[in-house]
């Protein structure tokens, strides 16, 4: 049995793609998933499956999402060894006085190469900031997530990838989940 977190993008945000939780985790254990676990409202949930590709279990969860909600929601899914690599290689919550508040991680559908920080064009965005690592893009917002332009859409039509992003308080919780699970 293999566990995976699957990140959703976009759903129950501004009033769109509404899914209630319940109902999500009913959805998935209806087809076949185990110990299905939500995290907060915004679309993150742990499945056990016999399936161990993290890709295949995102296009599972992502086709019954629409089946059963109509939404088309893309779907990230990642393992512990992902969030652990959040915690080990983000140099901003290394700094000091660093302010996770302002910390964030773009999972992406897909490993980056050298050059996809060219693409970025990130000294636009000064004084934001922003690293690569491998599937993951590290964001240090100056003022806030809200205030900026370097956000999933951008990051997204960029690099030609899918995108969602989570807060640094969110990633540090879905590790301590996963931590748990494997007990």
């Amino acid at each position: 049995m293999y566990t995976h977190l699957a990140l959703l993008r976009g759903i129950n945000v501004s009033g769109h793609n509404m899914i209630k939780m319940d109902a999500l985790k009913s959805a998935l254990e209806n087809i076949g998933f185990r110990n299905v676990v939500t995290y907060i409202q915004s679309g993150n949930v742990f499945v056990d499956s016999e399936e161990e590709n993290g890709p295949s279990v995102g296009f599972q969860i992502r086709q019954e999402i629409f089946k059963a909600f109509g939404h088309e929601v893309p779907v990230i899914v990642i393992g512990k060894e992902d969030l652990e690599a959040c915690l080990k290689n983000c140099l901003y919550i290394k700094e000091p006085e660093a302010d996770t508040k302002k910390v964030y991680t773009a999972f992406i559908s897909k490993e980056l190469d050298a050059g996809a920080m060219n693409d970025l064009k990130i000294s636009q965005f000064k004084p934001d900031e922003a690293s690569i690592d491998g599937s993951r893009i590290y964001i240090k917002y100056a003022v806030g997530a809200g205030k900026t332009r370097l956000d999933q859409k951008y990051i997204e039509k960029k690099l030609n990838v899918t995108a969602t992003i989570r807060n640094w308080n969110t990633v540090t919780n879905l590790l301590s989940m996963f931590e748990d699970r494997n007990l």
